[in-house]
């Protein structure tokens, strides 16, 4: 309990800290077309986050396989994501970077998705000589599912705390109980964020996560999924489980670029058609749509969690993932109707990316 609350404390300090460095060399978010929040907010949750994860690491080195490589990753991964938070960095370098580094994680650990268990009914299904080119799209999916969820205050964090505590469950019933307590150190770190963010310390305090921490988040989720899910002498937790945990920011990114490949866009070309955009133009508000969309990331969770506690057989936790994400695509893709702002907003959105 001391050690989780000095985490806590060193979070708190590094935030409150870095968001006056920030202002000093305009790491800042403005409003523009896409963001409605009054004045200059700076961009340093995930700095933050990001230097409390690693001093704790640091010093409690054996808690994480690979540890340095880890670390590594994820400070180059903040690194990458600050310089696009300040200067806004190419989507194609950014996906350049995050290939590399997945490249040299496979390299030095040998840890990709080699298998994703039984999950048609015939047998564990395993990738051979693919395995590599499946875990760079795994990585790269999964960084960028929890970069597209940032949308409104507390998004991001709500489900990244559901996302690491589901984690720590799962782990800690398969007893694995050094990963259970890093996901539950990650969540103590998150939570001053979380405060800052929301404005719950002053509307002038706040503070975004920036591409930064979402990056880095999101590697951190699939580097655990794949430490405990594919493991040569029998995975932790099935592959499946890991599915519904991360199962929304997934979905959510998924459904987002094939609407925006129907309709003949660029896939990485931003827009307002996520689910927390969609709640907002239905008038649930910014704390309702907050709290229904970690509402359902959590009810999905607890289907993977449930799932492995009960030992559901895979082809129906899969198909049961494959009929929720239909459901889901065709709920997010309906023709709700949109604000007369929305439209005049996307229109020069369009205008602006041409």
């Amino acid at each position: 309990m001391i050690q989780l609350s000095f985490v806590f404390f060193f979070s708190f300090t590094a935030l409150f800290t870095l968001r006056r460095l920030a202002k000093r060399v305009g790491l800042v978010d403005l409003p523009n077309l896409r963001k409605h929040h009054d004045g200059e907010v700076p961009l340093v949750g995930g700095i933050a986050v990001f230097i409390t994860i690693a001093q704790f690491i640091y010093n409690n080195i054996g808690l994480m396989p690979h540890a340095h490589l880890y670390l590594t990753i994820i400070a180059i991964l903040t690194t990458i994501g600050a310089l696009d938070d300040k200067f806004d960095i190419s989507y194609k370098f950014r996906l350049l970077v995050q290939t590399l580094l997945t490249i040299s994680m496979i390299y030095f650990t040998d840890f990709q998705l080699n298998f994703v268990g039984d999950i048609l009914g015939v047998g564990n299904l395993e990738f051979g000589f693919l395995s590599p080119l499946v875990t760079i799209l795994a990585v790269i999916g999964a960084i960028n599912a929890f970069n597209m969820v940032d949308g409104i205050d507390g998004l991001l964090g709500g489900l990244s705390i559901v996302t690491f505590l589901s984690l720590a469950l799962v782990l800690t019933m398969a007893s694995q109980h050094d990963l259970a307590y890093m996901c539950i150190v990650i969540v103590v770190a998150i939570t001053p964020y979380v405060a800052f963010n929301m404005g719950w310390l002053g509307k002038t305090r706040r503070i975004f996560m920036g591409d930064a921490g979402s990056m880095m988040i999101g590697f951190t989720v699939i580097w655990l999924l794949l430490v405990s899910s594919q493991m040569k002498g029998g995975p932790i937790i099935r592959p499946v489980t890991g599915l519904w945990i991360i199962g929304l920011p997934l979905m959510d990114m998924a459904a987002v670029m094939f609407r925006r490949i129907k309709r003949k866009r660029s896939p990485f070309r931003p827009d307002r058609d996520h689910l927390h955009h969609i709640c907002l133009r239905l008038g649930f508000g910014r704390y309702k749509s907050l709290f229904l969309i970690c509402g359902i990331s959590a009810v999905f969770a607890s289907i993977g969690i449930l799932g492995e506690y009960l030992n559901v057989p895979e082809p129906l936790m899969f198909f049961g993932f494959l009929t929720t994400f239909a459901i889901y695509n065709y709920v997010l893709t309906a023709n709700w109707p949109h604000r007369k702002e929305d439209i005049e907003e996307r229109n020069l959105i369009s205008s602006s990316a041409k």
